[in-house]
């Protein structure tokens, strides 16, 4: 066995530097707080301690579960359903101080109409108000809009919300079908709204007098001032109060599936009740005929 002499050291500086592993051209002595590979300023991302690499922060987002509304869907930031529900009416509003008998003739609800076939008046009736000189209709309506619709979206998020809004409004139309012969405006999704605004108070625990004088208010007004549809009213009270019951109490499991169940069982009812039901407030002779 033969004598080695001892190796030297290498001189100071001749060590391998450090390099970006995802730059291999740029020198650094920062390294990852996660995986410890070193990462050049372009690869670092900002960490609770320290610097983390692009790689890392993907993975640990790909950990993170999205932020969700109250009763299940994607958090709101911004009520983007609501302007653009509000935006729509008052187009509609305009279109119908432009040309008020094409589009109320066309487009209002009027039961016979929909017996005969013209089945869109179930909802585009939704988005249409008493013609001017009367603008309180619509005043009244988008302020309520604007008022409780912002908190209803976050509170079930924007798909649930604009399904509870559009499923009030063809509760209320369905309900003028049955029992009226025709009406105007989106007060039927509106008292839908007010429905389910007293069903969020409740499952969440808040004190919902209010909201009950809100909506005992204007039941009683539906019946007193002259000229307002009771049935539009009432129906999409009705409806909008069982659709955000069924959002607000599904189980935690399998949420969304009951809540699309849900939605799904009530828009077949409403169409049922249209297919195979005469409307009552129509004379017979009208129906029949």
């Amino acid at each position: 066995m033969t004598s080695q002499p001892p190796t030297s050291p290498p001189p100071p500086g001749a060590e391998a530097v450090p390099t970006c592993y995802r730059h291999p051209d740029r020198e650094t002595y920062v390294r990852c707080q996660r995986c410890d590979r070193p990462i050049c300023p372009d690869c670092m991302r900002e960490a609770a301690v320290g610097h983390q690499c692009v790689e890392c922060v993907r993975e640990g987002s790909r950990d993170m579960r999205p932020a969700q509304a109250v009763f299940g869907g994607a958090a709101v930031a911004a009520p983007r359903v609501t302007w653009a529900l509000l935006i729509a009416n008052v187009l509609a509003y305009g279109a119908e101080v432009l040309m008020p008998d094409q589009v109320l003739g066309r487009f209002q609800m009027w039961s016979l109409g929909v017996y005969q076939g013209e089945w869109w008046r179930l909802i585009t009736n939704a988005f249409l108000h008493a013609p001017p000189p009367s603008f309180w209709h619509i005043l009244f309506n988008m302020w309520a809009l604007y008022a409780i619709g912002p908190e209803l979206e976050r509170r079930f998020g924007s798909v649930r919300f604009a399904t509870l809004y559009l499923l009030a409004a063809l509760g209320g139309s369905v309900a003028v079908y049955l029992f009226g012969t025709a009406a105007v405006g989106a007060s039927g999704a509106i008292y839908g709204l007010f429905g389910a605004l007293f069903v969020m108070a409740r499952r969440l625990g808040y004190d919902a007098r209010g909201v009950i004088w809100l909506i005992g208010i204007n039941v009683v007004i539906t019946f007193v001032i002259p000229g307002i549809s009771w049935q539009g009213h009432l129906g999409g009270l009705v409806t909008g109060t069982l659709v955000a019951a069924g959002f607000a109490y599904a189980p935690a499991r399998n949420r969304t599936a009951v809540q699309l169940a849900i939605a799904a069982a009530v828009l077949v009812a409403l169409i049922l009740v249209v297919t195979l039901l005469p409307p009552y407030g129509i004379p017979a002779a009208f129906v029949t005929g």
